[in-house]
């Protein structure tokens, strides 16, 4: 990675180095050229006002006033050279003779009389008879460009390269159990430390991940249990007396009770499931807490009448929680499945909504998670619902707490949602 993050910099400065110290060169080049040039164009410019002034005052050419300068009234006497150039291209002004000999003409015209002026420069020239040493010149300074180019490169390279190399050794040397809060020791405020720190959201979101795939494998096994041990049971029972008269009320009993495990398993299988995800930071509607009981008792009818329950609801039309609609279902149901489960026979659950704090009161001997195998009334209570801890942690997802009081006789579960 290093080498080839290292030549791509070299190449690219030395590349645009040597295309800048090329155009650089050209535009010298021709910049003195220009100016040389401009510099005869001059003198011949002077020479052509005073040949023009003195025809205007005596009616006749002057002797050019410069050695280098000389007067040709007839293309006749033009040198062999200069005179084929001109037949050829009678507009330009400018001709490279034999023997490095280099004109430069101007035409006269005057009163209907025409000249011309050849400058013949070659002694006068500066930068001709230096081209080459100027050509070295500006060959050496690029070359030393291109390579002051590529330290500079190396250099960015090495500083840009090492970072990025801590980052690899890191990510390979990273334990799935035990990913690393911060990739880089030292914060950078750059595009690495962009990088860096995006790798440090990636690796919390993938430590959530796999402590809720850790959990979801944990309550998996130990919520489902219970239901299926229930269904295990009711099924050999059944498979036992198949060939007896089976008791009708004993056999309503083993159905209802595998029809409870298998609501339990649903319900189990929902939640854990909402807990396996992961969680959706965008805003949560409310929904409303009244039509969800509703909802829970038409269900659940049959194990309130057999317990002889009352539920005492204290709430309006408008009282809400800040829940998705499954999530508080779920909720609920959970809820008020234990406290049907651990509340006395014939007496009452009460559900109200104190300082948007949700309330579940029951009258209760003891209070004891639902979800725990050894009490001998579970197989007939499998509607009632999760763990209390699993629905903890349901709640914490969406900013929300659990609490249970229990005093004697009495058991109250609150639940209380943050405004977001």
């Amino acid at each position: 990675m290093k080498q080839r993050i290292s030549r791509r910099l070299m190449l690219a400065f030395a590349t645009f180095t040597l295309g800048v110290s090329a155009s650089f060169g050209l535009f010298a080049m021709a910049f003195v050229y220009t100016v040389e040039d401009r510099f005869f164009d001059h003198l011949l410019a002077q020479e052509v006002a005073t040949q023009q002034a003195n025809f205007q005052a005596n009616g006749k050419w002057a002797k050019p006033t410069s050695q280098f300068i000389q007067l040709h009234l007839s293309t006749a006497t033009l040198p062999d050279d200069l005179g084929k150039q001109l037949a050829e291209s009678p507009r330009s002004k400018e001709f490279f003779g034999h023997d490095n000999r280099h004109y430069h003409l101007a035409h006269l015209v005057q009163r209907g009389e025409s000249a011309l002026l050849v400058a013949e420069v070659s002694e006068l020239l500066v930068v001709r008879p230096i081209r080459q040493e100027l050509l070295g010149w500006l060959l050496g300074w690029g070359a030393a460009m291109v390579m002051l180019a590529l330290i500079l490169a190396w250099r960015l390279a090495r500083r840009t390269s090492a970072p990025l190399e801590e980052l690899v050794m890191r990510l390979n040397g990273a334990d799935p159990n035990c990913l690393p809060t911060q990739i880089l020791a030292q914060s950078r405020d750059d595009e690495i430390g962009a990088l860096a720190r995006g790798l440090d959201e990636l690796m919390k979101r993938t430590r959530k991940l796999i402590e809720r795939e850790q959990l979801f494998t944990g309550d998996v096994s130990h919520e489902l249990r219970t239901p299926l041990a229930v269904l295990r049971m009711a099924i050999e029972r059944l498979q036992t007396n198949q060939n007896a008269e089976n008791n009708e009320h004993d056999l309503r009993c083993q159905l209802t009770a595998m029809h409870t495990a298998t609501i339990l398993m649903a319900q189990t299988v929902d939640t854990l499931l909402l807990l396996a995800r992961e969680k959706n930071d965008g805003p949560v509607a409310t929904v409303l807490i009244l039509p969800l009981i509703e909802k829970w008792i038409l269900a659940n009818e049959v194990w309130l009448d057999r317990q002889r329950v009352t539920i005492g609801i204290q709430l309006t039309q408008k009282d809400n929680v800040a829940l998705p609609s499954a999530v508080a279902q779920l909720v609920l149901a959970n809820l008020l499945g234990n406290a049907l489960v651990h509340g006395v026979a014939g007496g009452t659950i009460r559900i109200s909504m104190e300082a948007r704090v949700l309330c579940i009161t029951n009258s209760s001997a003891d209070f004891q998670d639902v979800s725990n195998p050894a009490r001998p009334d579970n197989h007939n209570n499998m509607v009632s619902g999760l763990g209390i801890s699993i629905i903890q942690r349901l709640l914490e997802r969406y900013s929300g707490t659990l609490t249970i009081d229990h005093q004697v006789g009495m058991t109250t579960v609150r639940v209380s949602i943050k405004a977001g």
